[in-house]
């Protein structure tokens, strides 16, 4: 069985109440909340198998509607520390958590809930370095304790949560860009 990321972290892993509720919702392995991200505009990660974790499906598992499953919880659910490590699911979170209308209040709620409050200030703290002015990151910046010094390798590098290239029409520069759903 592959490492739990609360382990990686130097935790332990705790009975998730936002995992139960996703396994309610027929999402109990994380290769389907990964489709859930995929679904709800996170196309720059591809597309994932139709049938994860054992479930035959032609189109996968059933997609929650954003009120029985919001934005919030799939972000925090996808960074959950009761999950296998895993830098892709690290990734969508953090697209997640820039999505529209998120809600400071309610992923500082499931943060301190699900024992993610370092995963989402490490966060906030990469996407406030490529977003300054976005009020989001500076109100979990300013709402969330500082992250402890962890190891380098625990957490994936800044750079793998944006979209950055290297040539634009002012020449070549490195512009990067927070990846987050598209709709």
């Amino acid at each position: 069985m592959a490492q739990l990321l609360a382990s990686r972290l130097g935790t332990t892993a705790h009975l998730s109440p936002l995992l139960h509720k996703a396994k309610r919702l027929g999402l109990g392995c994380p290769e389907y909340l990964e489709h859930v991200a995929v679904a709800r505009g996170l196309g720059y990660f591809g597309r994932l198998p139709s049938s994860a974790g054992g479930r035959e499906s032609e189109s996968g598992p059933s997609l929650p509607d954003p009120d029985q499953f919001s934005n919030e919880e799939l972000a925090i659910a996808l960074m959950s520390p009761a999950l296998p490590y895993s830098i892709i699911r690290l990734r969508m979170a953090a697209g997640m958590l820039g999505a529209d209308a998120i809600s400071v209040d309610k992923i500082l709620r499931l943060a301190r809930q699900e024992r993610c409050e370092t995963i989402v200030r490490y966060i906030a703290e990469c996407a406030f370095r490529v977003e300054p002015e976005h009020p989001l990151w500076t109100s979990l910046m300013e709402k969330l304790p500082p992250v402890p010094s962890l190891a380098p390798d625990i957490l994936p590098h800044p750079s793998r949560f944006v979209a950055m290239s290297g040539i634009t029409r002012a020449g070549r520069q490195t512009s990067a860009i927070w990846i987050r759903p598209l709709h």
